[in-house]
């Protein structure tokens, strides 16, 4: 049950970073503007946001496919404190309150998945096991 379930996760967890950071990408006017919006100085938006970009999609796609899955769900970790600080807890208060701490606890959530995976590597089904970790093959006639 764990060769399924284990690739399942890591492929659910993977996505919203995936999908995340390509809607970024095919975005980016869009996004700088939210991030203006959000406090961020103009003159910096576009530094963090290709960051952004970079961390989602890399980090996403390599948690997706179990490629240096603990490094990636390190990666998505210390993406998700400040963005979460950032986006949803500044924002607490006001008419969006109740949907920013909505937020703030799936990223929560989130951050405990990656910790799953930071700490148990990718599981059955990835590159990681795939290519790093060869089983030796007992030679015939010897043990």
């Amino acid at each position: 049950m764990n060769k399924l379930l284990s690739p399942l996760s890591r492929i659910l967890l993977a996505l919203i970073f995936v999908i995340s950071g390509f809607g970024k990408l095919t975005n980016m006017d869009g996004t700088a503007a939210m991030m203006v919006q959000n406090g961020f100085p103009s003159s910096t938006v576009k530094f963090f946001m290709i960051g952004a970009i970079i961390l989602e999609l890399g980090c996403g796609l390599a948690l997706l496919v179990g490629f240096k899955t603990k490094w990636a769900s390190l990666g998505l970790i210390v993406f998700l404190i400040p963005a979460t600080l950032i986006f949803h807890v500044a924002n607490l208060t006001g008419p969006q309150g109740q949907m920013q701490m909505i937020e703030v606890l799936k990223n929560l959530a989130i951050m405990g998945g990656l910790v799953k995976f930071f700490l148990d590597g990718a599981g059955a089904v990835a590159v990681d096991t795939s290519v790093f970790h060869h089983r030796q093959v007992p030679v015939a006639g010897t043990r």
